[in-house]
């Protein structure tokens, strides 16, 4: 049974975490930006709730009755600090398909994936019944989007400040998802690491405003290029030199800011 309850979770398990990484930078403690931006979350999340209502109800209805199994589906991902928490999404794959491969990343032309799938994951009406998972405060509307416990610990062990994307709230959008394609392999983690930081040095209820947008015109197939220019997005020349610039720091200095370590969960 799913928990629908506006309560998150507790009881999912959680291992210890690992030592603390050093980090150049730490997400803004302006109170009213941070006020600012929990309300913009829940005002703009009930309103989409209600407003998508129907397409969520007929995309359930399609995927019951094209494929087997549930639905809607729930899978572990980790929130601000490490938290874990359940996300809600509309199934875009064929029901247990992990339970030969185990968990990995989705491909180009993955098998995986429904037919119905492939156009719900375009349009990203899978991803709408995640604002339940915002008003539940587990996630924003805007942030890095939620990595899973089974890939945390190797990709942390691999990219420079990967612990750091932790330090806000996950998103049902971000700044990486209007300017870069999907996750498929250790490079394209990275890449979209670079946005990820960027946005938690530079997030404000502005910034989410114009990443909401940004969503809107991808969902109807404008390009990442006209997104930049039309919203006045870095390119992602700029947003690699800064993160190259963390990167450099790390290895020059002893230590710059300690970034706060939280568990980290893990599946049983």
């Amino acid at each position: 049974m799913f928990n629908l309850s506006l309560a998150p979770r507790n009881d999912l398990p959680v291992a210890p975490a690992p030592p603390a990484s050093a980090s150049a930078f730490r997400v803004s403690d302006r109170s009213w930006n941070l006020a600012g931006k929990a309300a913009f979350d829940g005002i703009a999340a009930v309103a989409l709730l209600v407003l998508t209502a129907p397409l969520i109800l007929l995309a359930l209805a399609l995927v019951k009755w094209t494929s087997r199994g549930p639905a809607l589906y729930t899978q572990v991902r980790l929130g601000r600090g490490g938290k874990p928490f359940l996300i809600f999404k509309i199934r875009t794959m064929y029901h247990e398909c992990e339970s030969l491969t185990g968990a990995t990343w989705s491909r180009p032309g993955d098998s995986r994936i429904t037919p119905l799938g492939y156009w719900l994951r375009k349009t990203h009406i899978d991803e709408l019944p995640q604002l339940w998972n915002v008003l539940r405060g587990e996630m924003s509307l805007v942030g890095p989007r939620p990595e899973r416990p089974e890939f945390f610990p190797a990709l942390e062990h691999a990219i420079p400040f990967y612990r750091s994307r932790l330090l806000v709230r996950p998103g049902v959008t971000g700044y990486a998802q209007v300017q870069l394609p999907p996750d498929s392999d250790f490079d394209s983690v990275r890449a979209k690491l670079a946005y990820d930081l960027e946005y938690v040095q530079t997030c404000s209820v502005w910034l989410d405003v114009r990443i909401c947008w940004a969503t809107f015109f991808k969902m109807i197939g404008m390009s990442f290029k006209t997104i930049r220019k039309l919203f006045v997005f870095p390119d992602s020349h700029a947003v690699e030199r800064n993160y190259q610039r963390l990167q450099d720091g790390l290895h020059c200095k002893e230590e710059d800011v300690s970034v706060q370590s939280e568990p980290v969960p893990v599946l049983n």
